[in-house]
């Protein structure tokens, strides 16, 4: 049996739709899974190794230095662990994406358990979608607010 394609060629600007697409996609299922607090969703959305950068901050017990998919979904266990759920607010303004990469940038605010202090400000999120996962995890952050709030 002979089969006949009569499709026509792909060209690179839709091939580069169709990932962007799919990073879009990706991203938008992570955003799902950390605000449902599913963190099983977010451990099969990252990588087994992931590019993470979080400027490390020895006085904020949520953020230290992170590389594979179970550590990098623990991020948002060790965040509800020290703040309080119900304070948090996160805002997305900017959502763009080219190719495998996207960019969210937006608002965040937050208060901190032990505490009782608050943080805000604005953050940058990078990510990169590779094969349906998260292999890039860049957060830019008001770190200062946030440790500031964790200070006694």
């Amino acid at each position: 049996m002979s089969v006949k394609s009569t499709a026509t060629p792909v060209s690179s600007a839709t091939t580069g739709s169709s990932v962007a697409e799919a990073t879009r996609a990706v991203v938008q299922e992570f955003l799902a899974a950390r605000m449902a607090g599913d963190t099983g969703r977010l451990v099969a959305l990252f990588a087994d190794e992931v590019d993470w950068l979080l400027a490390e901050n020895p006085v904020v017990p949520w953020i230290r230095p992170r590389s594979t998919a179970a550590e990098c979904a623990a991020q948002f266990t060790a965040l509800m662990e020290h703040t309080v759920p119900e304070d948090a607010r996160a805002s997305v303004d900017s959502f763009l994406v080219e190719g495998t990469g996207a960019v969210l940038m937006g608002h965040l605010s937050g208060t901190v358990r032990a505490t009782g202090k608050s943080f805000e400000g604005p953050f940058a999120l990078h990510l990169t979608v590779e094969d349906g996962r998260i292999t890039r995890h860049h957060l830019y952050e008001n770190s200062l607010s946030i440790a500031e709030a964790c200070a006694p």
